[in-house]
């Protein structure tokens, strides 16, 4: 699995490429992100391991796996992770409203000061 997501890193699309700008090096409400890594049996996009969120990015073929994403979201929910999906073109079209989405995710998880 391990070169798997190492192979993955290597040939992110547009989208991924993107988004990744702007969750790396803690960017986003100060929560280290990681990039296609390892799972289970699966590759996540992207995932804040400290607080359990899992960021998918769809394209076009995941219209026609809609069951195969249903089991995998279910198996990465029953191991305690949240899991958000996003389109490709919704990050690159619309990248500030999903960091917006992101964040609001991250920081529901935030201890009350």
């Amino acid at each position: 699995m391990k070169e798997k997501a190492r192979a993955l890193r290597k040939n992110q699309t547009d989208a991924e490429k993107l988004l990744w700008r702007h969750l790396r090096n803690r960017q986003l409400a100060g929560r280290k992100f990681r990039r296609q890594h390892p799972i289970g049996p699966f590759v996540a996009d992207f995932v804040c391991l400290e607080c359990g969120l899992i960021v998918e990015l769809d394209g076009g073929q995941h219209s026609v796996q809609v069951e195969k994403d249903e089991a995998r979201t279910k198996y990465l929910e029953s191991n305690g992770f949240k899991v958000v999906r996003f389109w490709n073109n919704q990050v690159l079209g619309e990248i500030e409203a999903v960091l917006t989405v992101i964040r609001g995710m991250l920081e529901s998880d935030l201890p009350s000061p």
